[in-house]
């Protein structure tokens, strides 16, 4: 009960009221939260029986460490005075927004735990040279290096929509929960892709075997690779001995309608040929297993695994 004649209350008052310091209550009063109902006849701010609540509201808003902004935009809506679309949508914005913020926080601080651990845990005479493995890559990771790497070694003028789901497929994503191994990994990853060109497999060129004219074709072709490596990954998991079978078929299927080409014995004997002598990215592959794959578990299959289970299944194929 305010102790006022007029209903109205000091801002010392509000303050006893509402567990908070006076300086706390200006704040919000100075930047419009926490609007007055009047001033005294010395200059004093008056504070009406609503303000009580409203205090309450800001520090809760606040609790959940939403800022100024979008604690004003909350009590707007709230007062009716907002134009956001319906009830309640300032406040559910302002919430989905802020758990945006905390997980990538949170994905921040898991990396920086692994990447400490694995400093701490490996022999004194190499922590120098790990921290600066680790220390070139940011917390939570990028993948933008990764993206670049492969934008660069893709065949020119090929369609967005074939960019985008070549880069869903060949750019790993580290775990949200990585060990300090996957951290590892993909620190080197990033350094193997960060290298300049023309140093070992970093400088590899663009299969010779993916040379193939227009802008249509390498789309069709990367995408019938996809499906292959896809059927090959999952023979991979069972542990299938590289076999003529489904997945080769796709994967000599998807070069033959690149090249205008029918899939005959010939023409598997000449892919065969030509795939072995193309330059190859193993390195990046093998890292790429350590990221995805669970630490002691067994490697995931990647696309760099599928392709040498299409090839050594092709290989088989062409002698028998």
């Amino acid at each position: 009960m305010l102790s006022s004649h007029d209903g109205l209350c000091a801002i010392g008052e509000l303050a006893e009221r509402a567990g908070v310091s006076v300086r706390t209550v200006r704040f919000y009063s100075d930047r419009g939260l926490l609007p007055e109902a009047s001033r005294s006849a010395g200059g004093h701010r008056r504070y009406g029986p609503e303000a009580v609540e409203r205090l309450g509201m800001i520090r809760s808003l606040r609790g959940l460490d939403l800022p100024l902004p979008e604690v004003r935009r909350v009590l707007d809506e709230l007062d009716g005075a907002g134009d956001g679309p319906a009830a309640g949508g300032a406040l559910e914005g302002a919430v989905a927004g802020r758990l945006r913020a905390l997980g990538y926080e949170l994905a921040a601080l898991r990396w920086r735990e692994a990447a400490l651990r694995l400093v701490q845990e490996c022999p004194p005479a190499e922590r120098a040279a790990r921290l600066r493995l680790v220390g070139a890559v940011a917390a939570p990771p990028s993948t933008d290096s990764l993206a670049r790497f492969w934008r660069a070694w893709l065949p020119p003028r090929m369609p967005a929509r074939s960019v985008a789901a070549f880069l869903e497929a060949a750019v790993v994503r580290p775990p949200d929960d990585p060990g300090p191994e996957q951290v590892l990994a993909f620190a080197r990853l990033h350094a193997f892709v960060s290298r300049p060109c023309g140093e070992g497999e970093r400088g590899a060129t663009q299969p010779r075997a993916h040379a193939v004219g227009g802008a249509r074709a390498p789309a069709v072709l990367y995408a019938g690779l996809a499906e292959a490596y896809g059927l090959a990954g999952g023979e991979l998991r069972r542990e299938t001995a590289p076999a003529p079978g489904e997945a080769l078929d796709g994967f000599v299927d998807a070069y033959a309608r690149a090249y205008g080409a029918e899939d005959t014995p010939a023409f598997r004997r000449v892919l065969a040929g030509r795939l072995a002598a193309d330059p190859r990215i193993d390195r990046y592959w093998e890292l790429t297993a350590q990221v995805i794959s669970a630490p002691g578990g067994r490697p995931e299959p990647t696309p760099g695994t599928a392709h040498d289970w299409l090839l050594t299944a092709l290989s088989a194929d062409v002698e028998a």
